[in-house]
């Protein structure tokens, strides 16, 4: 019997607003897609970027691969595309 769901790839989308050169690491849910995200590395040559990138990625258990950056590369607020396991 066929199951009528598909299972592919869920996409999450995110809102997240960064505080670099925070003295540690952390993700905090403020809502349901709302995160705040802290990271010790300054917002210089896309550090900080990578660093948020693998906090997700680490927060919900992905690859890094699966977590992308769809708006707000240069600002601290920024909209997260995360790709869950279906």
């Amino acid at each position: 019997m066929k199951n009528d769901r598909e299972s592919g790839p869920k996409t999450l989308i995110l809102t997240v607003r960064v505080h670099p050169r925070s003295r540690k690491l952390g993700v905090e849910k403020l809502s349901p897609q709302e995160y705040k995200v802290h990271v010790t590395a300054p917002p210089e040559k896309g550090e900080a970027n990578r660093e948020v990138v693998a906090a997700l990625a680490a927060h919900f258990g992905v690859p890094v691969s699966r977590v992308r950056i769809l708006r707000g590369e240069k600002s601290r607020l920024k909209i997260i595309a995360l790709e869950l396991e279906g």
